[in-house]
């Protein structure tokens, strides 16, 4: 099979490799669709220490099961499903209570196990056992079942908000991710969205998504106009999905008293501290948090809400790639000039 091998940091190959052999306890899944998500760039550039090249990257995708071991009952043979990132390792105090997001071992698909940049991928007793493995129907994309995993993860950040009826929501950067929350919020109740991005091509984008109010960060005064928008008081319910400080402090300073702020989008370590008057929440008593990644139910309820049409996935994917034109894939991807890069393993250089 070809396989695009992370052989040392900003160095893809794509070669001819065996592919994987599956015991009695794993199965076989043919790569049908597989996205490059912001952190395969990081790994990319900058590596990671759950990475070890020579190595198979990426995990946000989906495709069909073509073999399975004699002892494997979650998926059979002909199956269409959608593979998130986050495995629990099932032992610890953080797995057994269903927060395997946070285990101290932290397996995901594409980084300690070998991820989806590659024409099949093998889906080990682990995966199978105790992560995000959820089979989907015919009405459904291969391109949009892959991004259930970048759903799944918008899910547990509104969790984690206490999103419900009636709350008016803030998302700072509508990349595909702040897109997907302004149908989620819907979904979840919320009353009035404001979304604010600095990028004028993926405001366009975004408009599709019929936010009540698009705020363009670098022509405007944010939190005033946050303010504005929610009648003096500030929003219920803030969340930055971009990977900005100044969101964030943005985010603590525009909060109504008593509401929520998620700081959704990690930073990079060479980004100055985030800077808050520990008073401003005190007197707020807001609640300020953080999210990263999902647990498999996350998953499996990011695949349902795509099936239905719940969140609209479709309009964020901008570019297509075969696996052979991995490079010019990821170079799209950090132009920012496009929102959801796909690479297809099967597909041949046009």
């Amino acid at each position: 099979m070809k396989a695009a091998i992370l052989e040392s940091l900003e160095n893809f190959d794509v070669q001819d490799v065996p592919e994987p052999e599956i015991d009695s306890d794993s199965a076989l899944m043919r790569i049908e669709s597989v996205s490059i998500c912001g952190s395969d760039v990081r790994i990319f550039h900058h590596g990671n220490p759950r990475v070890e090249p020579p190595t198979i990257i990426g995990h946000e995708n989906s495709g069909v099961v073509v073999k399975v071991g004699s002892n494997v009952t979650r998926v059979k043979e002909g199956d269409r499903v959608s593979i998130g990132a986050d495995v629990p390792c099932g032992q610890c105090h953080w797995c057994r209570n269903g927060l395997g997001n946070n285990c101290a071992i932290n397996y995901a698909i594409g980084y300690q196990i070998p991820g989806a940049f590659a024409q099949y991928m093998k889906l080990p007793r682990l995966v199978l056992e105790e992560g995000p493995v959820t089979t989907f129907g015919t009405g459904l994309s291969f391109d949009e079942a892959a991004l259930a995993e970048p759903l799944a993860c918008a899910i547990n950040g509104l969790e984690l908000v206490n999103m419900s009826l009636g709350k008016r929501v803030v998302i700072i950067g509508l990349g595909p991710i702040g897109c997907m929350m302004i149908d989620l919020v819907r979904v979840m109740g919320a009353t009035k969205v404001i979304g604010v991005q600095r990028s004028k091509l993926r405001m366009e984008i975004a408009k599709f998504y019929e936010a009540d109010v698009y705020i363009a960060s670098e022509e405007e005064d944010v939190v005033e106009r946050c303010r504005e928008e929610t009648d003096g008081e500030g929003p219920d319910i803030v969340v930055t999905t971009c990977g900005s400080v100044e969101a964030h402090e943005q985010g603590v300073e525009m909060v109504a008293h008593r509401g929520y702020v998620n700081l959704f989008g990690g930073l990079p370590k060479t980004m100055r501290p985030m800077n808050v008057l520990s008073n401003t929440i005190h007197y707020k008593e807001c609640f300020v948090t953080g999210s990263h990644g999902c647990v498999p139910r996350h998953h499996e309820l990011a695949v349902r809400l795509l099936e239905k049409g719940l969140v609209r996935v479709q309009p964020l994917i901008t570019h297509h790639f075969p696996l052979t034109e991995i490079d010019k894939a990821f170079e799209t991807m950090e132009s920012r000039k496009g929102m959801k890069i796909m690479i297809h393993p099967h597909a041949e250089p046009m």
